[in-house]
């Protein structure tokens, strides 16, 4: 990551957001990055063994689900706090995007 001191999360659109939600936006800024700005899924043969390929699946749902989700919110279309089960829901996006950690590098 080039500037690591410095993390732009393009999906946060207010002045002022609590940490918890800052949390979520942030992690799922870094996968983004990774996998637009990185090239993440070039980067290495995800086809080496099953253990590679099914983390690609996951990374590619999880990026994929973010892309879908943060719109979402931007839009207007969800709140992270109010929408039924959405917070949750986000919690269980969050653990799943920790799970696959070790393969976030290029």
């Amino acid at each position: 990551m080039k500037d690591p001191h410095t993390l732009h999360i393009s999906t946060i659109t207010s002045d002022w957001l609590d940490k918890d939600l800052l949390m979520l936006h942030a992690c799922f800024q870094l996968l983004t990055d990774c996998v637009e700005k990185e090239n993440l899924f070039e980067s290495r043969d995800w086809t080496y063994d099953s253990e590679h390929m099914n983390a690609k699946t996951e990374i590619e749902e999880l990026y994929n689900w973010w892309k879908y989700r943060s719109q979402k919110e931007i839009n207007r279309e969800i709140d992270p706090i109010w929408t039924d089960n959405q917070y949750e829901f986000d919690n269980g996006m969050l653990i799943r995007l920790i799970k696959v950690r070790q393969y976030l590098w290029t």
